[in-house]
């Protein structure tokens, strides 16, 4: 049986976008492509709404190359437990009210059970200052955080 992964959206930014200059930028774009090509299959991969929309955003064409790679996934919807989550995580400061869309991926990935949550968005959901307050504020709620990670750590 396949883990269930979830998908945020800063990881299909960075498959879709073209090669960067900066070598930072260059090795997170390496390692996406690369857990994409020879890893993704090993995993039941869900997305959201709010990622379809995240996604959809901006340049038109990279919008429609965004799109197009995760077309196929299911969607992972926003209930009542998954907003009473998200709302936890912020009113316990775990996540800034300004970046409630980030609680809200943490939440949908916790409620429906994933084993892992995949991204790049080091500020918010994968920062390691924050992350055993996060899992803390899961347990409350009856729920287990996924493993939040990048692409490299899961090759």
């Amino acid at each position: 049986m396949k883990s269930k992964l979830y998908l945020e959206t800063s990881v299909v930014s960075y498959l879709a976008a073209r090669p960067s200059k900066d070598p930072i930028m260059a090795g997170h774009q390496f390692s996406t492509r690369r857990w994409w090509k020879e890893k993704r299959s090993g995993y039941e991969v869900f997305i959201s709404f709010m990622v379809w929309q995240e996604a959809g955003k901006g340049d038109k064409f990279a919008a429609e190359r965004r799109l197009k790679l995760i077309r196929s996934f299911r969607w992972l919807q926003r209930t009542a437990p998954v907003a009473r989550l998200a709302d936890a995580l912020v009113d316990q400061k775990a996540i800034p009210a300004i970046a409630a869309d980030d609680a809200m991926h943490i939440a949908l990935g916790a409620v429906y059970g994933v084993e892992f949550l995949l991204t790049w968005n080091f500020t918010h959901i994968n920062n390691p200052a924050t992350e055993e307050h996060i899992r803390s504020i899961c347990r409350q709620h009856d729920s287990h955080c996924p493993v939040i990670c990048t692409p490299d750590q899961l090759l």
